[in-house]
């Protein structure tokens, strides 16, 4: 009997080798590997800003406008302070700074004495996206605005590229003007975006023109939420200094018209709008 008993063993174990049945060695196969996630992407605040202070010493509310470019975590900016007793709103200010996160460390360079530093972090706007807003505090050491502190926010600022409305003259004529324009992706030294395009006008003075490209405070440019337009026309030269709305949709401000034979001052109204829009 031990003898068949070892036999029906043996023939068992046969049949499972003829079965192609194999006894795995070293430990079962783990899950499959999941893929690498990439590193989320570092926000980018290159383009044209426009910033409000409120003062924590009782310094007036000022207004600071200009570009900030940004090469991987280093960021630097030209800008220009507008409503401040000590800054002078036609020099130009340097800034130097870092990214770390989405927080922003920036240094001005002196300015009669002054420095400047801004501690913001980035968030972003219903209305521009992604990377658009900067909140956070200043600080001024030195010279005439030393001790002043306070909050800061900031908007990057787009314009769309069709402008169209009236312009009404200090006598009461009004004409339209209906321009294409587009702005430099480069930065002036001065922090402004110089503007290009062409313009049709309503009006037997001038039928057309073509803005003249610039950089603050002459020809045409934008920074921040100012903008400026020169419009060459074969009768005189068109100047006009407006201020964009809080929404974008709207440029309004004052024109002059020098040389030729229909000088005027006044008011112009431009709707703001792209193509897409209509």
């Amino acid at each position: 009997m031990k003898h068949m008993a070892k036999a029906l063993l043996l023939s068992a174990l046969l049949l499972l080798c003829g079965c192609g049945g194999t006894i795995p060695s070293g430990p079962p196969p783990g899950p499959p590997s999941t893929p690498a996630v990439p590193p989320p992407q570092a926000p980018d605040i290159t383009g044209n800003w426009q910033f409000s202070t409120t003062s924590m010493a009782g310094m007036p509310a000022a207004a600071v406008a200009g570009s900030i470019t940004q090469s991987d975590l280093s960021i630097s900016g030209a800008v220009h302070v507008d409503g401040s007793k000590c800054f002078d709103r036609l020099t130009t200010i340097g800034l130097t700074g870092t990214l770390t996160g989405s927080n922003v460390s920036l240094t001005s360079t002196s300015v009669e004495g002054q420095v400047i530093t801004f501690t913001v972090v980035i968030g972003d706007s219903v209305n521009n996206g992604a990377d658009s807003v900067l909140t956070g505090t200043y600080t001024v050491s030195g010279g005439c605005a030393d001790g002043d502190h306070g909050s800061i926010t900031g908007d990057r600022i787009v314009m769309a590229n069709l402008l169209n409305g009236p312009f009404t003259s200090s006598g009461g004529q009004t004409f339209n003007v209906a321009a294409n324009e587009a702005y430099y992706s480069t930065p002036s030294s001065e922090g402004s975006f110089g503007l290009e395009g062409t313009v049709t006008l309503s009006t037997p003075c001038f039928s057309s023109g073509t803005i003249t490209p610039g950089a603050f405070p002459s020809g045409s440019f934008i920074m921040g939420s100012s903008v400026a337009i020169e419009i060459a026309t074969g009768n005189g030269t068109i100047n006009f200094l407006g201020t964009l709305s809080d929404d974008r949709t709207q440029l309004s401000g004052d024109y002059t018209v020098v040389g030729g034979t229909c000088e005027q001052t006044g008011k112009g109204v431009l709707a703001v709008s792209s193509p897409w829009d209509y």
